[in-house]
């Protein structure tokens, strides 16, 4: 699929979700079909036109080099927001209070 054909499916792609969303309330409204039982035609619809547009790529993605020494090489590991050191419990800059415990000799014994 070349360029002009994946941006006319890009641009049609809103405009065929709202009509199909449109003829399924009329028929709610003008037929036995509730909405409840012709939702799932939506979804269809929707992955009809991901199937027709094809695979998009990432804007930031870049093919890697063709060279042959940057084959042998293994590519960085993906930066995640969630590290395993951004939660870890040895950060907690909040001091922890242990519970005050009662011995068994002042028991009964108000406290001042």
């Amino acid at each position: 699929m070349n360029d002009q054909s994946r941006l006319l499916i890009n641009a049609i792609r809103g405009p065929v979700i709202l009509i199909t969303i449109g003829v399924l309330f009329a028929a709610d409204k003008m037929t036995d079909y509730r909405f409840g039982q012709t939702w799932p035609i939506l979804l269809i619809v929707i992955g009809l036109l991901q199937l027709i547009g094809g695979r998009r790529r990432r804007a930031d993605y870049y093919p890697p080099p063709a060279s042959a020494s940057s084959a042998a090489q293994a590519p960085p590991a993906p930066s995640s927001p969630y590290s395993s050191t951004a939660f870890s419990s040895t950060t907690s800059s909040a001091p922890m209070v242990q519970p005050e415990h009662e011995s068994h000799e002042d028991a009964g014994e108000p406290r001042a």
